[in-house]
C-alpha cells in the first residue's frame, strides 16, 4: 500500500490521470487527482458522488485552522462528504481520563485549543464571494461523551472565580433511547450536532480553532442538528472545510466551558457551492426557521451585529422594508445565547418560516415545564451572568445537587433566551427543563 503522507500532497496535485471507471462518476472523462490515490490504496474513498474521510492522524489537526493545510479531501459542488470526528486533544480526553490529564493537555498547548477537527476538504469551484451551502443529512455519535470545566489559573468557563476546582464527569449516550443519565433520575436528551463547522478564513497563518468568526468555526449553535442546512461565506479558493469539536447535547452559552463532547462515527453533509453569493456572517436554515448570527468579544457588540444581520437578512432575502423588518424582529424573532466562553461571545435569532404564531412570552417566573431565572442591565453580559448564576443557585437548592453539578448540568441543558432590548434595559430569561428529572429512575 502506498504511504498515506504521499496520499496527503497527492491531494494538492492538479495533473490530469488516466480513466478510472470503477470508481469515478460516468460524466467524468478523466480521473482526478485525488481518484489516482484512492485506487492505490490511500486514505478515503469517493465514489458515486460520495467521499467518505476517517479520522487519523492523517486527516486531523489539534487545535488551530490554517489555510495554507493540505486538503485531505476534494469534492465537486453536490457532493457528499461523510466525515468522521475524533475526541478533544486528539483523542486523548476519551471515557475515564481524569481532570488533571486533561488540565495539563490545555496547559502544554499553549495558543491552539483543545478541540481535534477533521479536513480541510476543498470544493472545486468555491471562491472568494461565493458562498458554501452545507446540509446536514445524519449524525451518529460514538457511545461516549464527557464534560468538564477548567477554572483556576486558565480561567475558562462563566464563573472561574466562582467555581475554582475543576471537574470532569463522563458520560455513556444511550442512543437508542437518545438520552444519557447525568446523575441517578437525571436525564439529559442526546441532540448531536457540530460545535465546529468552518472554512478557511483569509488571513495566512495558524490560528486557535476557539474563537468563532465570519468563517464559521466555534460557533456552538445547538440548533445545528441533522436536517438544518449552514450557509458559510468563502474566503478561499476550495473554501477549505473543517468539523469538529462534535458535541451530543449543550445548553445555551455552554457556561461552564463544554458542551457533552464527544466523537461522531459519521457526519454527513452535502456540500454545494453558490456562486456570487456574498454573506458577511454564517446562517442556518432549520426546517421551520432561519438564524441570523451576531458574534462579538462584547456581548452588547455582538446584540448590535445580531439586529443587523438579521434585518439583511430580512430586507435582502424577504424583500421586506426597513420599517417591516424592524417589526417583523421584534414581533417573531426568538433570540437566544449560544456561547459566552470562547473569547468571542455569540448570540442568534430564530426567525420563523411561517410565521403563523408569535413566540410565547419569555416566562419570568417558575413553570409547570421549567425552573426559571431572569435578570436585567443595562449590560447585557451582566444580565447573563446574573440570570445563569440564579439559575445555578436555585437548582443546586431545589434539586439537592451539589453547586458545582449544578453548574455542569446548566451548561448541558439550560435555555438562554433574551427578553426585552430597551436603552439601558436588557432582559435575560433562563429556563431549565423540569423534565430533566425522570421518574422511576
Amino acid at each position: 500500500m502506498a504511504n498515506r503522507r504521499e496520499f496527503l500532497a497527492g491531494m494538492g496535485t492538479l495533473a490530469a490521470a488516466a480513466p478510472l471507471s470503477q470508481i469515478a462518476r460516468a460524466e467524468e472523462p478523466a480521473a482526478r487527482p485525488e481518484m489516482r490515490a484512492l485506487q492505490s490504496g490511500h486514505i478515503g474513498q469517493y465514489q458515486g458522488g460520495v467521499y467518505l474521510l476517517p479520522a487519523t492522524d492523517e486527516t486531523v489537526q489539534w487545535g488551530w485552522f490554517d489555510n495554507s493545510e493540505t486538503p485531505r479531501a476534494r469534492i465537486r459542488s453536490g457532493d457528499t462528504v461523510v466525515m468522521e470526528t475524533m475526541m478533544a486533544s486528539q483523542n486523548r480526553i476519551l471515557p475515564g481520563v481524569d481532570i488533571d490529564t486533561i488540565t495539563r493537555l490545555r496547559v502544554d498547548n499553549p495558543g491552539r485549543g483543545p478541540h481535534t477537527i477533521t479536513g480541510p476538504v476543498f470544493v472545486e469551484g468555491a471562491m472568494p464571494g461565493d458562498m458554501l451551502k452545507i446540509r446536514l443529512d445524519r449524525i451518529v455519535p460514538k457511545t461516549y461523551g464527557a464534560n468538564w470545566n477548567l477554572p483556576g489559573t486558565l480561567k475558562l468557563g462563566q464563573f472561574p472565580d466562582v467555581f475554582r476546582d475543576p471537574q470532569v464527569k463522563h458520560f455513556y449516550l444511550d442512543l437508542h433511547r437518545g438520552v444519557t443519565e447525568f446523575l441517578p433520575g437525571i436525564e439529559i436528551p442526546v441532540r448531536p450536532f457540530p460545535g465546529i463547522l468552518g472554512v478557511a478564513r483569509a488571513e495566512s497563518g495558524r490560528h486557535s480553532t476557539v474563537p468563532p468568526g465570519p468563517f464559521g468555526g466555534n460557533l456552538d449553535i445547538r440548533e445545528m442538528v441533522q436536517g438544518t442546512t449552514v450557509y458559510l461565506p468563502v474566503f478561499v479558493d476550495g473554501a477549505l472545510l473543517w468539523s469538529g469539536d462534535s458535541h451530543a447535547a449543550q445548553g445555551n452559552g455552554e457556561i461552564n466551558l463544554t458542551a457533552i463532547e464527544t466523537a461522531f462515527n459519521e457526519l454527513r453533509m452535502q456540500v454545494e457551492v453558490v456562486k456570487g453569493k456574498t454573506i458577511a456572517w454564517p446562517r442556518v436554515e432549520t426546517p421551520t426557521h432561519w438564524l441570523t448570527l451576531g458574534y462579538d468579544r462584547d456581548l452588547n457588540k455582538a446584540l448590535d451585529l445580531l439586529e443587523e444581520e438579521t434585518l439583511r437578512f430580512l430586507v435582502d432575502e424577504r424583500r421586506m422594508d426597513i420599517g417591516s423588518a424592524r417589526k417583523y424582529m421584534a414581533e417573531f424573532g426568538d433570540c437566544r445565547v449560544s456561547e459566552v466562553v470562547n473569547q468571542v461571545k455569540g448570540l442568534y435569532c430564530m426567525l420563523p418560516k411561517k410565521p403563523k404564531v408569535k413566540p410565547a412570552a419569555r416566562p419570568t417566573v417558575e413553570t409547570r415545564r421549567a425552573y426559571v431565572t431572569l435578570a436585567v442591565n443595562a449590560d447585557i453580559m451582566t444580565a447573563m451572568n446574573e440570570a445563569a448564576m440564579a439559575m445555578i443557585e436555585l437548582v443546586a437548592e431545589r434539586k439537592s445537587l451539589s453547586p458545582i453539578d449544578s453548574y455542569s448540568l446548566a451548561s448541558l441543558a439550560m435555555d438562554t433566551r433574551i427578553g426585552r432590548v430597551a436603552p439601558g434595559e436588557r432582559h435575560i430569561h433562563c429556563l431549565l427543563p423540569k423534565s430533566l428529572w425522570v421518574k422511576n429512575a
